[in-house]
C-alpha cells in the first residue's frame, strides 16, 4: 500500500513537472514575440509546438536521470533544486542539438530558449519548494507519516532522535530503539529489545524505515543487523558514528559514486575564502585609511619619546602553521628579552616604555597590524597568533590546539571580545577560536568587528 501510494505521488509530480515544462516552453514564446518584437516578423506558433514533444521526452528523462523522484524526507531541499538546474541545463543541451540536426529547415530564437531554460529552472523548483511545504505542513499535523526504528546507541541514535523530534514535518515517526543497553536517551522513545532482535521486531510492528546509527565500537555487528534486516522491504539508512571523530566542521560528501566523510575541513575554500579576502581588503583598506592620522601622531611620538625603532617585527605562526612577521607598534625597549628570551608581558612590565604602556592598554599598538591583512598574512577577524615557541607549548597541554590555524590569524576575534586575551586560560581561548571556526560567516566577522568596537580597545588584560 505505501509503495503504491509512493508511485501516485512519484506519477502525480513527474506529470505536474512536465506541465509546467510545457508551459514554460509556450511562455518563452510569448515573451520573446510579445515583449520583443522581431523585425522579421514573429514566427508561427506551430513550428515551436513541434518541439513540445521532444521537450517532454529530454526533460521526462533528465529528471529521472538525476533521481528527483525518490522520496525526499531527509534529503536536503538545496540539493534537490541543484539537481532541478542540472537537469534543466541538460535538456536544453540535448534540445539545442536535436534543434540543429533534426529540424534543420526551422530558425528558433536564442533568446527564447535561454528564457526557456531560466524559467524552467525557476519555475520547476518553485513548484517542488511549494509542494514540499505543503506536504511538510500536512505531517506536522499527523499525516503522510513513516514509521521508523533505530537501531544502534550512544550520541549516534541520540542525535537521531533528536533531530527527528525537532524535525515533525519529514513524517518520520519513531516507534522505538534496538539497543544492547536498555536504556534510552528520551523519555518519549521506547526500548524495543537488543540488536540481535531486530528481525522480531520488524515481523511485530510497521516499519517503513530501519535507522541504523551504531556507536563506532560496534560496527562489528553491523553485518549481524542486515542480516536480520534481510530482505524485508524497508528503507535502510546508516549513520555513522562521527561525532568523537570529527573535530572540526566535519560533513559528508559524494564524488564519483563514493561517500566521504570530511572530519576536519576549513570553512574557508572556494568562494568563502574570496569573499573574506575581500571582505579584508575592503574593511582593511578603509581601517587603515581612517587610522593613518592616529599612526602618524604615534610614529613622531615614539620618535620623540625612546630611541629605536618605530615598528617592532615578531615572528607568529598563522594559516596552516606558516610563520610570517607581524606588524606592532613598539612598546618595550630595544633588548627587552635579551635576558629573559620569550616570555608573557606581565602587569608593571619593567621592559615598557612610558608611552609603551599606554599603547598596550588602548591595544594602539596593533594598528600596523592592518598592513599585514592587506598583504594577506592576517585576517581582520580570527584566532590572535602566538609565537612558535609558545605555540609548542600549548600544542603539548592543549588538545586540538593546532586545529585554530586551519583559519588566518586576526587581529580581534571571538575570544578576544569575551575577554580571553593577554595572559589568560588557554583552554578557554582554544574554545572560542573553535566555536568561531565552526560556525564562521561574514556577518559573524562583522558581529565580532562591531562588538570589537563597541567594547573599545581598552583591556584589563593587556598589559
Amino acid at each position: 500500500m505505501l509503495k503504491a501510494h509512493s508511485q501516485l505521488f512519484e506519477h502525480l509530480t513527474l506529470a505536474t513537472d512536465l506541465l509546467l515544462i510545457a508551459a514554460c516552453w509556450v511562455g518563452a514564446y510569448a515573451v520573446r514575440f510579445a515583449l520583443f518584437a522581431s523585425p522579421a516578423g514573429i514566427p508561427p506558433f506551430g513550428d515551436y509546438a513541434l518541439q513540445l514533444v521532444p521537450i517532454l521526452l529530454v526533460w521526462g528523462i533528465a529528471f529521472k536521470a538525476f533521481d528527483l523522484y525518490r522520496p525526499h524526507r531527509l534529503a536536503s531541499h538545496v540539493a534537490e533544486w541543484i539537481d532541478v538546474a542540472k537537469a534543466s541545463t541538460l535538456g536544453v543541451l540535448v534540445l539545442v542539438a536535436i534543434m540543429t540536426f533534426a529540424f534543420r529547415g526551422y530558425d528558433y530564437s536564442r533568446l527564447a530558449i535561454l528564457t526557456f531554460w531560466a524559467s524552467s529552472i525557476v519555475v520547476v523548483s518553485f513548484w517542488r519548494a511549494t509542494f514540499r511545504e505543503l506536504l511538510r505542513f500536512a505531517r506536522r499535523r499527523g499525516y503522510n507519516q513513516r514509521f521508523a526504528v533505530v537501531v544502534g546507541g550512544g550520541e549516534p541514535a541520540a542525535e537521531v532522535l533528536r533531530v527527528l523530534r525537532r524535525r515533525p514535518d519529514v513524517g518520520v515517526q519513531v516507534l522505538g530503539l534496538l539497543s544492547d543497553k536498555a536504556e534510552v536517551p528520551a523519555s518519549d522513545v521506547r526500548w524495543l529489545g537488543g540488536l540481535d532482535e531486530v528481525r522480531a521486531v520488524l515481523d511485530r510492528h510497521p516499519v517503513d524505515i530501519v535507522i541504523i546509527a551504531l556507536p563506532h565500537a560496534e560496527y562489528a555487528r553491523l553485518g549481524a543487523v542486515l542480516a536480520g534486516i534481510g530482505d524485508d522491504p524497508v528503507a535502510i539508512h546508516l549513520v555513522p558514528d562521527v561525532f568523537g571523530l570529527a573535530s572540526l566542521r566535519g560533513g559528508i560528501e559524494e564524488f564519483a559514486g563514493i561517500p566521504f566523510v570530511h572530519l576536519r575541513e576549513s570553512p574557508l575554500y572556494g568562494w568563502n575564502l574570496v569573499l573574506k579576502r575581500a571582505f579584508d581588503l575592503v574593511l582593511g583598506a578603509l581601517a587603515l585609511g581612517l587610522a593613518a592620522p592616529v599612526m602618524l601622531a604615534i610614529v613622531v611620538a615614539l620618535k620623540l619619546t625612546s630611541p629605536g625603532p618605530v615598528l617592532y617585527r615578531q615572528e607568529r605562526m598563522g594559516l596552516d602553521g606558516r610563520r610570517f612577521r607581524m606588524l606592532k607598534f613598539r612598546t618595550m625597549r630595544v633588548d627587552a628579552e635579551r635576558e629573559t628570551g620569550p616570555v608573557w608581558a606581565r602587569p608593571d612590565d619593567p621592559r615598557r616604555t612610558g608611552l609603551g604602556a599606554f599603547l598596550r592598554r588602548s591595544s594602539l599598538d596593533e594598528l600596523p597590524q592592518l598592513l599585514n591583512v592587506l598583504r594577506g598574512e592576517m585576517s581582520l577577524v580570527g584566532p590572535r597568533p602566538e609565537r612558535p615557541s609558545f605555540v609548542e607549548e600549548f600544542r603539548r597541554r592543549v588538545p586540538g590546539y593546532m586545529l585554530r590555524h586551519k583559519v588566518k590569524a586576526g587581529i580581534t576575534g571571538l575570544a578576544q571580545i569575551n575577554g580571553w586575551r593577554g595572559n589568560t586560560s588557554i583552554e578557554k581561548r582554544i574554545e572560542y577560536d573553535l566555536l568561531y571556526i565552526e560556525h564562521w560567516s561574514l556577518a559573524f566577522d562583522l558581529k565580532i568587528l562591531l562588538q570589537t568596537l563597541w567594547l573599545g580597545f581598552v583591556n584589563r588584560n593587556a598589559y
